[in-house]
């Protein structure tokens, strides 16, 4: 009897001692993302929260964007983004081009929040104001990233093999290009703020 306990004690300590081993480097950074995209979602939501219609459409210059605009201009760019990495991801792997990636993915987050480096939006990323009311406007950009954080969860597609050389960002892989969409998203956060921070801001 004493022998049966012994043996079950044993299996069972295994099992516990093998989940750590389980748990992949790709693992963490799947997370890593998961939690950016969560918590730069979160962030824009509070921004926005509790905003009247003539607050969000409020422009602080009529070359400048409101913070609606602000919101259709993330769902558009995290739509261009999301389709660039799901087709580069079904194309063959690269990661022999590691060696060319341009930044860190902590460089990349730097990089694209920096306000101070101001950058022209092409014209695809301009807002189209084809929403019925601002909070339609923030409903999609809601509804894109739960399917995006919902795909990276259940993805299988190896995000670190596939390499491209964007346009814009020079060499990335398909996880930095999904990365790109949260800290683009805290770039804007920021501007919604300086125009909450004008004063011609409706009270």
């Amino acid at each position: 009897m004493k022998k049966v306990i012994l043996s079950l004690a044993v299996v069972l300590f295994s099992s516990f001692i093998a989940l750590p081993l389980r748990f992949t480097k790709d693992d963490e950074t799947k997370a890593q993302l998961i939690n950016r995209l969560k918590d730069s979602k979160s962030d824009l939501l509070k921004a926005v929260a509790g905003l009247t219609d003539a607050q969000l459409e409020f422009r602080p210059a009529p070359d400048r964007w409101s913070i609606i605009d602000c919101v259709e201009h993330l769902t558009i760019i995290e739509k261009v983004m999301t389709d660039a990495e799901k087709k580069l991801v079904g194309e063959m792997p690269n990661p022999q081009k590691k060696k060319d990636l341009k930044y860190t993915d902590e460089q990349l987050v730097k990089m694209v929040e920096d306000r101070s480096q101001k950058q022209k939006t092409p014209p695809f990323g301009m807002p189209k104001h084809n929403y019925a009311s601002p909070a339609d406007a923030i409903n999609a950009f809601v509804a894109q990233r739960d399917q995006l954080i919902d795909y990276v969860a259940n993805t299988k597609d190896m995000l670190r093999a596939h390499i491209t050389n964007d346009p814009n960002l020079g060499y990335v892989d398909a996880y930095q290009l999904l990365l790109f969409n949260a800290a683009h998203t805290m770039r804007h956060i920021k501007q919604i703020d300086e125009v909450k921070a004008d004063p011609g801001f409706p009270k």
